[in-house]
């Protein structure tokens, strides 16, 4: 973190001392020393007030751990100077912790699906596992859905040329020009419509044995 001190124009609050005012000294000595975190920019101040302080010894005490930080950050931070964006100083990281701004954010809730997999101990796959949604294409270089839209199973449905099989040629010779584009389509639909009367044979059952 980087801290600008390049002078700007002073601009003096109603009822604090102005440039006239005599000028205090810039060397700080106290009892206790101070303590810094410079990454916050925080100053403490172990010495003790006295029982009723005084406006006037506030401010005093404040003006001297202000100053206090000041030399800190000018004689142990390195500063830099930049034409467009004038001296910088350099900051540490901070040592303080702070409170946050706003609260934790709440638990995201399991879906239905999450609850359902964390009782039956069902793990999710990795790219590239056996059994997950992605598999890498050497041709792309990169990882591609097995299914769906641009998936795998769709691969050379849209090229232009297309080496054949001379005797299933023969076979598809009645179905036209698209006969060869269309097989991964065909086969993938009858995948599907294999998958559906399974699932409906699996449903009877189930229903057979609840009943």
């Amino acid at each position: 973190m980087d801290l600008d001190v390049t002078p700007h124009k002073e601009v003096v609050p109603n009822g604090l001392p102005s440039n006239n005012s005599p000028q205090l000294p810039v060397t700080v000595t106290k009892p206790i020393p101070y303590t810094f975190d410079l990454g916050n920019l925080l100053c403490y101040d172990s010495n003790p007030l006295p029982p009723k302080p005084t406006e006037p010894h506030l401010a005093a005490t404040a003006r001297d751990a202000a100053q206090g930080l000041i030399n800190q950050l000018l004689t142990t931070c390195p500063i830099t100077a930049h034409p467009s964006s004038g001296v910088l100083i350099s900051l540490p990281a901070p040592s303080t912790p702070l409170p946050r701004e706003k609260p934790l954010p709440k638990p995201k809730e399991e879906t239905k699906w999450e609850k359902f997999a964390k009782k039956k101990g069902i793990k999710g796959k990795r790219r590239g596992e056996s059994g997950g949604k992605t598999v890498y294409d050497e041709e792309k270089g990169e990882w591609v859905p097995k299914w769906g839209y641009k998936g795998k199973n769709k691969e050379g449905e849209g090229d232009w040329i297309v080496e054949v099989d001379e005797k299933k040629e023969r076979e598809r010779a009645e179905e036209g020009p698209s006969g060869v584009r269309s097989e991964g389509r065909r086969e993938r639909m009858e995948k599907v419509r294999r998958n559906e009367r399974k699932q409906r044979a699996n449903q009877r059952n189930q229903r057979k044995s609840n009943g």
